[in-house]
C-alpha cells in the first residue's frame, strides 16, 4: 500500500513541478529614449512578479525578475541603450538567485523611475513598464524662452518698439501696470513684436475691441499624434501612422518657427509615446493659444479617402464614423500604457461649461479655416468640421482641432503621405488655416483656468 501511495506521489510531483518551476520567457524588450522621460517595456505571455530598489554612489535602478528566463530577447536590452539617452547609460542582466533575474540600470543621472504592469491589449501581451523621469522635470516654458533668445533677433522695428516705451512722456499706460514683473521664461517667450500697421482713419482713434495683446508670441502646440508603444494605424504597404504625424509635424513646427510673431511647440519630438492628458499638459505649460493634433486616419474599407478636421463635442458626436474614429484615437493611452496611479487632471476632468462652450466654439472656427486650406491639397472626406469626445481636444482654455490628413488605409493615400511634398503642403495648409484664424480673431488676454489638484 506504501509503494503504491509512494509512486502516485511521484507521479504527482511529474505534473506539477513544471508548472511550479515554468520560466517567464521574455518575448521582446524595448527601449524609447526621450528628453521627457525614457521608457523600457519588456513584452512577456504571463505578468512578471517583480522588485524595485534604487543604490547611489554611483546611482543606480535595479529590478529584480521573479521566475524569468535570461533568454536572448532579455540580453538584447543592453545593446538597446545608445549613447543619446539622457538617463541610462547602460544595462547590466544576470541571475542574482534561483528564480530571480536582476537587471542593473547604471545612471546618468538622478532620477525618478515609475514601475508598472499592463494587461494584454491590441496586439501587445503583458508588459512590464519602467518609466524613467528626471528628478527635476523638464520646463517646457522654460525650453521655448531659451529657443526664443536665439530665435528673436533684435530686429530695427523691435528696437524702435523698445526705444518708444522706454520714453516716460509719449509711452501709453501698459494694461498690467502694477502687476509684478514676469520670469525670465515667460518674458523671453512673450518676447515683443514689429507692430501691425493701423487701419483706421488718418485722425480717428483705432477702435478697440478688447484688451491689446500684440506684442507678443503666439505659441501654437503641434501634437503629432501617437508615437513609441503607441504606433497608430498601419497602412497597408506597413507605413506606421506615427512616423507619418511625426514628419507633418516637424515641418509644421518649421513653419511656424519661420512666421513672424509665431512659434511651434511639439508635444514630441521623436518616437516615444505621450499619454493624451500629457499632451494637453504641456500646451498649457507653454500657454499656447492653439493646439493642432495631426493624425493619419485608417478604416476598415480602403477606399475611404480625403482630409477631415475634428473639434471637441459636448453633447455627443456629429456621426457614427466620428463616434468610432473618437473612441479609436482614445484607447491610445491603453495601447501606449498609461501608469494608471498617476492622476490625470484632465482626462478625469468634468467638461466646464461656459469656458468648454467658447473653447469649442473657436475651435469650429479654426477648423472651418483649416478645411478651406486642406481642400487647395486633398480631398475633404467632409466638407465640415465634425465632432466627437476626443480626449486630446479637452483643453479647457485652448482652441484645439485634430486633423486627420488623410486615410493611411487607403494604398494611394499611404503613398501621398509618404512623399515629402505632400507633407509640406499638409502643413502649409494647416498653417494657412492658422494664419486666417488669427486674422479674423485677434487674440485676447485670456484668463487661464486654475488646474485642480
Amino acid at each position: 500500500m506504501l509503494t503504491i501511495i509512494a509512486k502516485l506521489a511521484a507521479l504527482l510531483c511529474l505534473f506539477w513541478l513544471p508548472h511550479a518551476h515554468a520560466a517567464i520567457t521574455i518575448s521582446s524588450a524595448r527601449v524609447w529614449p526621450a528628453q521627457e522621460y525614457t521608457r523600457l517595456t519588456l513584452e512577456s505571455g504571463q505578468p512578471i512578479r517583480h522588485n524595485l530598489f534604487a543604490l547611489q554612489n554611483p546611482e543606480r535602478l535595479v529590478i529584480d525578475l521573479e521566475e524569468v528566463e535570461i533568454n536572448g530577447a532579455l540580453n538584447e536590452i543592453a545593446g538597446k541603450i545608445g549613447d543619446g539617452d539622457p538617463y541610462i547609460l547602460s544595462v547590466r542582466v544576470g541571475r542574482f538567485k534561483p528564480g530571480v533575474a536582476r537587471l542593473v540600470l547604471d545612471l546618468k543621472t538622478e532620477v525618478k523611475p515609475q514601475l508598472f504592469s499592463l494587461k494584454p491589449v491590441a496586439e501587445y501581451g503583458h508588459r512590464l513598464v519602467l518609466d524613467i523621469y528626471p528628478a527635476v522635470p523638464v520646463d517646457p516654458l522654460m525650453a521655448l524662452a531659451l529657443k526664443s533668445e536665439t530665435l528673436l533677433p533684435e530686429t530695427p522695428a523691435a528696437q524702435e518698439g523698445k526705444t518708444a516705451a522706454s520714453a516716460p512722456a509719449s509711452a501709453p499706460p501698459r494694461p498690467d501696470a502694477g502687476a509684478p514683473p514676469a520670469d525670465t521664461a515667460t518674458r523671453a517667450a512673450d518676447a515683443a513684436l514689429p507692430a501691425e500697421p493701423s487701419a483706421a482713419k488718418p485722425g480717428k482713434p483705432p477702435a478697440k475691441s478688447g484688451p491689446e495683446i500684440g506684442n507678443r508670441i503666439l505659441i501654437i502646440a503641434v501634437d503629432a499624434g501617437h508615437g513609441g508603444e503607441d504606433p497608430g494605424a498601419r497602412g497597408p504597404n506597413g507605413t506606421y501612422e506615427k512616423d507619418i504625424t511625426l514628419a507633418i509635424s516637424r515641418k509644421l513646427k518649421e513653419m511656424l518657427d519661420d512666421t513672424p510673431g509665431m512659434r511651434g511647440v511639439l508635444t514630441r519630438d521623436g518616437d516615444y509615446f505621450i499619454p493624451l492628458g500629457g499632451r494637453i499638459e504641456k500646451a498649457r505649460q507653454v500657454h499656447a493659444d492653439l493646439f493642432i493634433s495631426i493624425h493619419a486616419d485608417a478604416f476598415i474599407k480602403p477606399h475611404a479617402r480625403g482630409s477631415s478636421v475634428f473639434a471637441l463635442s459636448e453633447r455627443g458626436a456629429t456621426s457614427a464614423s466620428a463616434r468610432w474614429l473618437a473612441k479609436k484615437e482614445n484607447e491610445a493611452d491603453l495601447i501606449g500604457g498609461v501608469n494608471i496611479a498617476v492622476k490625470d487632471p484632465y482626462l478625469a476632468r468634468t467638461l466646464l461649461d461656459l469656458s468648454q462652450t467658447a473653447t469649442i466654439s473657436d475651435s469650429i472656427k479654426l477648423g472651418k479655416f483649416m478645411l478651406r486650406e486642406l481642400d487647395n491639397v486633398n480631398t475633404l472626406h467632409r466638407g465640415f468640421v465634425e465632432q466627437a469626445g476626443f480626449a486630446v481636444l479637452k483643453s479647457p482654455d485652448i482652441p484645439s482641432v485634430l486633423v486627420e490628413s488623410a486615410f493611411i488605409s487607403n494604398p494611394a493615400e499611404e503613398r501621398q503621405l509618404n512623399d515629402t511634398r505632400f507633407q509640406e503642403q499638409l502643413a502649409q495648409a494647416i498653417l494657412g488655416g492658422i494664419k486666417s484664424y488669427f486674422s479674423q480673431n485677434p487674440p485676447l488676454a485670456r484668463q487661464r483656468i486654475a488646474q485642480n489638484d
